[in-house]
């Protein structure tokens, strides 16, 4: 794409003694290293003629030589012997862009913005501010934050190479090299640490376009999220590290909207691992050089595909079935339960987490996409493949968070509740036994996002979703589900 830059941007980004904007110097980083094209009209030398001072005129104009300089265009035709000297450069500029000698003009120049819109030429002129907004949309990586991991460039890691927790990685190959060299291409990995600091898991991740991924040339159109190393130390297993990682992958690729996921794992050496990426719908796509290849679809657009409920969100997730046919329940969760099931959750204004409801390696379940939720609720449903939208109770009364139901059931016997939930429950082994004095609703479900604006109870008892704060499960029709999406910005 190549950018036409007005005057008075050439003059800020050559004069020294002028500090940029963050906007401004957005906008050169993002242009010059995603191979955007910075450009000015030879009509430029003009103003920079007009400047009183020789020193400061030569001295931009020698520095000006690092963009490329447009000429040989056509007379002006909007120009005539009434218009002003600096019109004329202005219309010179539009008249070139007009022409497609430069996709959009950059300028703080408003009356230049006034011809454009006369010119109906607007929409391709931008002011600063614009231009490195369009940039950071197209460019810009959305990082993601979740408690318990930290993302970290792979250079901060280099000290730690000599650890035993990089021994199994070096077993095939040259592991440190590899790692030196991405770390100098500036690759970056999300981290797990225990208690002392010690590195307990390690994810590095890096975007690829158009990557061939299997040794029979198959590609992957477009750009796509590689998860290049995936390994949690054997004495973290247990603690849903694994899902944590996974978590942080699907919501980058959510931000960035990028289709596909895809990860490479050596034939018959990580069966956990595989079987772990199968559950979140991970394919083999077929092999590379001795390695199986891992596919996930994470498409943009929820697929049209005629799949059930369950199997749909494990394939497209984060995108559900949510049509008419689909059970929609409400579920109210006491807010220092929610804090440890959903410790990702952020209100916006505010400064969760609550103290003291840490994800601990006691209570990994905020961790997990998988969770379970016990309850003495005697309505029927939910039922597998059914959505549910936690009422996060007492202090925030709202709807935060989406999750589709994979299992449902009912029990009286603590063991098997406590087989059935296992490490994805808020519940300790004597508050399950507890509760297991009356039959017990099971329900196994997967977090599928967080809502952008959770609904306020004043919100949803004003348009008839809700009659009132929710003191159980509540089904709601499929009319109060859209009007919920609607506030929900969803």
């Amino acid at each position: 794409m190549r950018f036409l830059l007005d005057t008075n941007v050439l003059i800020t980004l050559e004069d020294s003694s002028q500090a940029f904007s963050t906007d401004l110097a957005d906008f050169v980083r993002l242009a010059q290293g995603n191979g955007h094209e910075l450009t000015y009209h030879e009509a430029s030398h003009r103003d920079f003629d007009r400047d009183l001072q020789p020193d400061r005129r030569q001295r931009n104009l020698d520095r000006i030589r690092q963009f490329r300089c447009l000429t040989q265009f056509p007379a002006c035709p909007w120009n005539d012997a009434g218009t002003t000297p600096n019109d004329a450069v202005d219309n010179e500029i539009l008249f070139a862009m007009s022409l497609d000698a430069a996709d959009y003009v950059v300028t703080e120049d408003r009356p230049m913005l006034r011809i454009a819109q006369r010119r109906d030429l607007k929409a391709r002129v931008m002011a600063i501010q614009e231009a490195a907004q369009f940039l950071r949309q197209l460019h810009d990586r959305r990082s993601v934050k979740l408690p318990n991991i930290e993302e970290v460039p792979l250079y901060s890691l280099v000290p730690a190479l000599g650890t035993p927790f990089f021994d199994s990685l070096r077993a095939s190959y040259d592991f440190d090299t590899w790692f030196r060299t991405k770390a100098k291409e500036g690759r970056h990995a999300w981290i797990h640490r225990d208690d002392t600091g010690a590195l307990g898991g390690l994810c590095i991740y890096a975007e690829q376009v158009g990557e061939t991924i299997t040794d029979d040339g198959q590609r992957l159109e477009g750009k796509a999220l590689k998860l290049c190393t995936f390994k949690v130390a054997e004495a973290h297993r247990g603690r849903k590290i694994g899902e944590l990682f996974l978590k942080a992958a699907f919501g980058y690729a959510t931000a960035n909207r990028l289709p596909n996921i895809f990860i490479t794992a050596r034939q018959g050496e990580h069966p956990r691992l595989v079987e772990m990426l199968a559950d979140f719908g991970f394919q083999q796509a077929g092999a590379l050089r001795g390695d199986d290849v891992l596919v996930k679809a994470h498409p943009v657009a929820a697929p049209g595909m005629d799949l059930p409920p369950v199997e749909y969100a494990r394939r497209f997730f984060p995108h559900v079935k949510d049509g008419p046919g689909i059970g929609k329940f409400v579920v109210p969760i006491r807010d220092q339960y929610h804090q440890i099931l959903f410790p990702d959750f952020r209100l916006r204004g505010t400064h969760d987490p609550l103290p003291g409801l840490e994800v601990t390696p006691d209570n990994p379940a905020g961790n997990a996409i998988k969770l379970a939720y016990l309850c003495h609720a005697k309505i029927k449903g939910p039922l597998p493949g059914d959505l549910v939208l936690f009422y996060r109770s007492r202090d925030q009364h709202r709807i935060t968070t989406l999750g589709v139901v994979e299992v449902a059931e009912i029990c009286t016997d603590p063991d098997a509740i406590a087989r059935l939930v296992r490490r994805r429950t808020v519940y300790s082994m004597a508050e399950i036994e507890a509760m297991s004095d009356r039959p017990v609703k099971v329900m196994l479900f997967r977090a599928i996002r967080h809502l952008p604006t959770p609904p306020t109870l004043r919100d949803l008892t004003r348009q008839g979703i809700l009659k009132g704060a929710p003191r159980t499960i509540v089904q709601i029709p499929h009319t109060a589900y859209e009007k919920l999406r609607e506030l929900a910005c969803v």
